[in-house]
């Protein structure tokens, strides 16, 4: 199945999409079961929930904005899967007020952790949510991108204010609370009980790129998008993402994945 979030929203989730994509289809794979159940707390109006239901999954969306989950009603009508999707009102904090505890394969835990007052205790809740195979798939805000982004607009002293500020913020009008570096984000996943299976740079060049240029020059929206994939895995480029995404997995999840991958080798 192709990206449904193309062409031009595609640079903002093309490369969490994928690997999102990916960890289902192993799951799938490793439960013997075509339908997972997946939890997306901060879901919002469903830009990954309603996707995730087009392949077949249950999809349960929490999320505090009550015009949000109007929206995602809307939308899951409309693509077809309302019947696969559930949207119920409630926050990260009081998780499992609304969801249940240890009753989900994925748990998807997107542009959350910037707005809690509380990071580990926001990852904590979304593993706890996990059955014993689980997979965690968290994005968030990336410091480096913020002040590569000031820097470049001209406003170094906000670039320096972000750089040292401990929330990464560059000035009392920032909109984003919180942001993160890899290490950061690794080590709340880490601290909660998973190995981090995958860490991705999102965005590394796609909020910098004028968007005249995407938009008018033939085959560049293409070539970004596989410029974005080819750095996305390079730690190198982590440090100046505009968002990170980091995959965690439970350890019985990536026992069985491995012995689902031994038994498929022709060495087997």
């Amino acid at each position: 199945m192709s990206d449904p979030m193309r062409p031009r929203a595609s640079l903002r989730t093309a490369v969490v999409w994928e690997v999102l994509q990916d960890a289902l289809d192993r799951r799938v794979k490793a439960t013997g079961r075509e339908s997972l159940d997946v939890l997306d707390t901060g879901g919002g109006s469903g830009n990954f929930a309603v996707p995730v239901a087009r392949l077949g999954h249950r999809v349960t969306v929490v999320d505090p904005s009550p015009n949000a989950l109007f929206a995602l009603e809307r939308r899951a009508a409309e693509a077809g899967v309302a019947e696969r999707v559930k949207g119920v009102q409630g926050d990260a904090h009081g998780l499992f007020d609304v969801a249940e505890r240890g009753g989900y394969d994925v748990v998807l835990c997107h542009g959350v952790l910037e707005y809690v007052d509380d990071p580990a205790e926001g990852v904590r809740n979304a593993v706890a949510a996990l059955r014993p195979e689980g997979v965690l798939s968290l994005l968030a805000a990336g410091l480096g991108g913020a002040v590569l982004a000031r820097a470049l607009a001209g406003h170094f002293k906000e670039a320096r204010q972000a750089l040292d500020d401990p929330n990464g913020r560059w000035g009392a009008g920032d909109p984003v609370p919180r942001r993160f570096t890899a290490e950061q984000l690794t080590g709340l996943v880490e601290g909660a009980g998973l190995r981090v299976g995958a860490v991705h740079g999102v965005r590394v060049f796609a909020d910098l790129v004028p968007g005249v240029l995407v938009d008018t020059e033939p085959g560049a929206l293409e070539a970004l998008l596989k410029l974005e994939e080819a750095a996305a895995e390079l730690p190198a480029f982590h440090s100046v993402a505009t968002q990170l995404h980091v995959l965690g997995e439970t350890a019985e999840t990536i026992e069985t994945d491995e012995a689902i991958e031994t038994a498929g080798s022709p060495e087997a």
